[in-house]
């Protein structure tokens, strides 16, 4: 029995659509044409504004910045995905006095501002978070280790639920045939379900890897030396606010876009992975040897 979610659309209604959508399209590019006149009429695209970012200087300056963005983020999301697991098997605990912690620890660290909560840290345990800084080479004078320990607490949280609602997709009969065959809840859940929700699981998993990419740039209320922070500087000595902008936001883009295209090439691979079935034997199946039914004659790997 097949479901109609909705009716498709007729002549008059694909004609409105195509209406709006050049009205739309020619309505925003308008606003950009608006934003570049606006822009250079101000002297933004001449070459003065543009002219510090050719000094290998400051070129230095951006790649240090870069480096460090990077390997904050780095560090934060490959800790927040360890506490995210460890976090979720709390949660789906069935003792109590295990799932009951993890879930106030994880709705609390969801529901703190992370500007809030980096800030604490900065203010109150700089000095002992500084060892964290020590470990990654990391040149930021205490800022590193409340930084990171923020972004992992607030985006272990949020994987944790990503990782708990991303099993409890898979239907409950895979669970429950698991069962019936005599395995244990960790068999089941490194075995069966773990393997199917992480295709479920995947896109979320990335999208706050990038939240988290992009929220280092919140270290420059605490004088982390990341992109915004040594931006702040270049536009400061030379003026150029607006292209200094450009060339951040450039950077931070790409590095997203770099991160949505692996986890692009991630879920193809997982897809691909999961399309392949069990080949059944033909002389089986035709009824010349084997059991009527048909066994298996080779897994497709």
């Amino acid at each position: 029995m097949s479901s109609v979610l909705y009716d498709a659309p007729g002549p008059r209604a694909r004609r409105r659509m195509l209406i709006f959508s050049v009205l739309g399209t020619a309505v925003v590019a308008l606003l950009v044409l608006f934003a570049v006149l606006r822009l250079k009429e101000n002297g933004v695209f001449s070459a003065r504004q543009w002219e510090p970012f050719t000094d290998p200087g400051i070129q230095r300056l951006l790649f240090k910045a870069l480096w460090a963005t990077v390997k904050a983020a780095l560090v934060a999301i490959a800790l927040a995905l360890v506490l995210g697991v460890l976090l979720a098997a709390g949660r789906l605990s069935d003792h109590a006095w295990v799932r009951t912690p993890a879930t106030m620890f994880i709705e609390f660290f969801r529901a703190v501002p992370l500007v809030l909560l980096i800030l604490f840290l900065f203010l109150g345990f700089s000095d002992e978070l500084a060892f964290i800084g020590r470990i990654f080479g990391s040149s930021g004078q205490g800022a590193f280790g409340p930084l990171v320990v923020g972004l992992m607490l607030y985006n272990g949280s949020v994987l944790a639920e990503v990782f708990r609602s991303g099993v409890a997709a898979v239907p409950r009969g895979q669970a429950e045939a698991a069962y019936a065959l005599g395995m244990r809840k960790n068999q089941v859940m490194r075995m069966i379900l773990v393997p199917q929700a992480t295709r479920i699981m995947l896109p979320a998993i990335v999208s706050q890897c990038v939240v988290a990419l992009k929220d280092t740039a919140l270290g420059f209320i605490i004088s982390y030396e990341e992109l915004l922070r040594q931006g702040r500087l270049i536009y400061t000595n030379f003026g150029n606010i607006v292209p200094t902008l450009f060339v951040i936001a450039a950077i931070y883009i790409i590095m997203c876009m770099a991160l949505s295209g692996l986890a692009s090439y991630l879920e193809r691979r997982l897809r691909q992975r999961g399309s392949r079935v069990v080949a059944l034997d033909p002389a089986a199946e035709m009824g010349g040897g084997g059991s009527a039914v048909g066994e298996p004659a080779e897994l497709v790997r």
